[in-house]
């Protein structure tokens, strides 16, 4: 079979009119508390052609619960976007996607089958579905004939390493009329330690599974990597989380890498304070000031990585108490005539 080995160029998500056509290979990927309205704007603003939301649960959605459905809140980000959800049973996923559908902004809803963590593992959600094929065949099956946009699932390689049911759980989602699976190579037992990238070949075992595109995901640092990706396993797109946070300029120069073979240089640490500025006042139009500065806290830190100075940065910016704080804190970082932060 022939692997894809496109760099460029437009695919397709799905059927008919509610296709969806994504203009570029790269796809930010879901990230718990994270990829919000004020993250996603920026990650589409870098190039990013997808987007894909922090997981929303079904039973939140289900009881109305009214901070769940603030999360539901995407009007602006530009298309197309995709709204992930996560739950153990078929029924309220597709209550869930049924209103995701009917009152949201999503163009793509996804079901994730890939969280390793705990608290919605016991529930038989996230990467417990990974143990039943079946169960991912039922649950895609009942969930794509309840809407009419595309639906994706994204997964693990499987739970552990005697338990890797990868291409089964592809073909499953496939069969059950899903339009896309992106899977990232660890399991659910590694979380986020030890190397996907030595699993990448399991990327190029679903492409040749399925029709459906396949979006790699796993230690996609930078340009090099993501083509390294498609070379090797021929997925159709590459997904980047980790990678961003911080450095949404890893999107744009993914982006160009891919379009022009050169590599754009790292932003400057007064190019991250820029973004970082405009990062805050988003989740100040999202939360208010109170939340946004408590949220802001631990994003700081990836936009300061590696600056000089940058320790005690992060040590006052957790101690602010608005955003007019932060601005002053960052405005004093940038400011080569003081010396508190021991700055350039």
């Amino acid at each position: 079979m022939t692997r894809n080995t496109k760099y460029t160029g437009s695919y397709t998500i799905g059927t008919g009119e509610k296709s969806v056509v994504v203009e570029n290979r790269i796809v930010l990927a879901p990230m718990a508390g994270i990829t919000n309205k004020a993250f996603l704007t920026t990650a589409k603003e870098f190039g990013a052609g997808l987007v894909i939301s922090e997981m929303i649960s079904d039973k939140g959605i289900e009881f109305r619960n009214k901070k769940t459905l603030d999360m539901l809140d995407f009007v602006g980000v530009p298309h197309p976007l995709s709204i992930q959800i996560f739950g153990g049973n078929s029924e309220t996923l597709v209550e869930a996607a049924k209103f995701v559908e009917k009152n949201t902004t999503a163009d793509i809803i996804d079901i994730n089958m890939g969280c390793p963590v705990p608290k919605v593992t016991k529930n038989d959600a996230g990467s417990r579905l990974l143990l039943d094929p079946d169960k991912v065949y039922d649950v895609v099956s009942k969930v794509s004939k309840a809407i009419s946009i595309p639906l994706s699932v994204k997964i693990r390689l499987g739970w552990d390493n005697d338990h890797l049911f990868a291409v089964e759980n592809a073909k499953a989602i496939e069969a059950g009329g899903g339009a896309l699976v992106a899977m990232h190579t660890r399991t659910k037992a590694a979380a986020y330690t030890g190397h996907a990238k030595d699993n990448w070949d399991w990327l190029g075992k679903l492409t040749d599974a399925v029709k459906i595109p396949v979006i790699g995901n796993g230690d996609i640092k930078g340009p090099e990597d993501a083509k390294q990706m498609i070379d090797q396993t021929g997925v159709t797109a590459v997904m980047m989380g980790r990678a961003a946070l911080g450095n949404p300029w890893v999107l744009n120069r993914t982006r160009h890498f891919f379009e022009s073979g050169e590599l754009l240089p790292e932003p400057t640490i007064n190019e991250k304070i820029q973004i970082a500025k405009i990062h805050l006042e988003r989740l100040v139009e999202l939360h208010g000031e109170h939340l946004a500065t408590l949220e802001f806290r631990s994003q700081a830190s990836y936009y300061l990585k590696g600056a000089k100075g940058a320790a005690k940065v992060k040590v006052a910016v957790n101690q602010a108490e608005s955003p007019q704080e932060v601005f002053s804190i960052f405005e004093d970082f940038l400011n080569p005539s003081l010396t508190v932060f021991d700055s350039f």
